[in-house]
């Protein structure tokens, strides 16, 4: 049996966690001592690798405890599932690696690389994991259209996709570099086109376009693959978005004022 300090060492998550997953049920201790101390037995840590393996390719909570609660759950099965996973993942992370050893010798003058080669590697599970890190705070309806509208692309139209997403990005390098302001119409079109591209896996809310901003400059993926292309990119990109979606914004209370005042109008004719 493990203490809850003993398992949170082990498992490399803190007890506070581990305290919230008993809270919903998700994860209980296997018995609790009469000092009202929580013990974990073997099934217990089972259940807590199979939480972290499904919260590793992003699912919620609730959906985790759904799984693992359900009686045709098969622990060998989930296991063999997360292993084809990560055997995947592997391969992506080879070829990141082969990117970045290309990006040092295009850093050091030894080859030429154009910015559009330096994203040509980030897959199709690297955009959904960024993606979904904004979605999942509202709600997993996006993450389910997200998959089924990406589900339904041809393998060309995935690379088009990717490739697009590459020169937008590659774009923005340019405009930074030439000293164009992050508010400027040249910006702002570009990112007319960042938002066309991300409506190929979900339609964003304006809050999402935002929080996507933020993250760009704060989480800690995202701000070392565009520093990769330029240590200013992060910021960059916020205050760009910023500036779009205030537009959008305002541009959403102007029509539906208007609307307002449409209404208005034909009731008093």
């Amino acid at each position: 049996m493990y203490t809850v300090k003993q398992l949170s060492d082990l498992a490399g998550v803190s007890v506070r966690t581990l305290h919230y997953y008993d809270s919903i049920g998700v994860l209980a201790p296997s018995q609790v001592g009469t000092n009202s101390y929580r013990y974990y037995d073997e099934a217990a840590l089972l259940r807590l690798q199979q939480i972290l393996f499904y919260r590793e390719i992003g699912l919620e909570l609730t959906q985790i405890k759904e799984i693992l609660d359900s009686p045709t759950f098969d622990l060998r099965r989930a296991l063999q599932s997360h292993r084809a996973v990560l055997e995947t993942k592997i391969g992506r992370l080879q070829n990141l690696v082969s990117t970045v050893d290309e990006t040092l010798s295009y850093l050091e003058g030894k080859t030429k690389m154009s910015k559009k080669r330096l994203f040509e590697r980030f897959s199709e599970e690297k955009e959904q994991d960024y993606t979904r890190l904004a979605r999942l705070e509202h709600g997993p309806k996006y993450v389910d259209e997200s998959v089924n509208r990406w589900k339904g692309y041809s393998k060309e139209q995935q690379d088009a996709i990717f490739a697009d997403a590459g020169q937008i990005y590659a774009d923005m390098v340019d405009a930074l570099e030439a000293g164009t302001s992050a508010q400027s119409a040249e910006v702002q079109t570009i990112l007319e086109r960042w938002h066309e591209n991300l409506r190929n896996f979900y339609e964003p809310t304006l809050e999402i376009l935002r929080g996507l901003g933020e993250l760009y400059n704060t989480h800690p993926g995202f701000m070392a693959n565009f520093q990769n292309l330029h240590p200013d990119l992060p910021s960059y990109l916020q205050e760009g978005i910023t500036a779009y979606v205030d537009d959008l914004e305002h541009a959403e209370i102007v029509r539906l004022l208007a609307e307002d005042e449409q209404k208005r109008t034909s009731g008093q004719a």
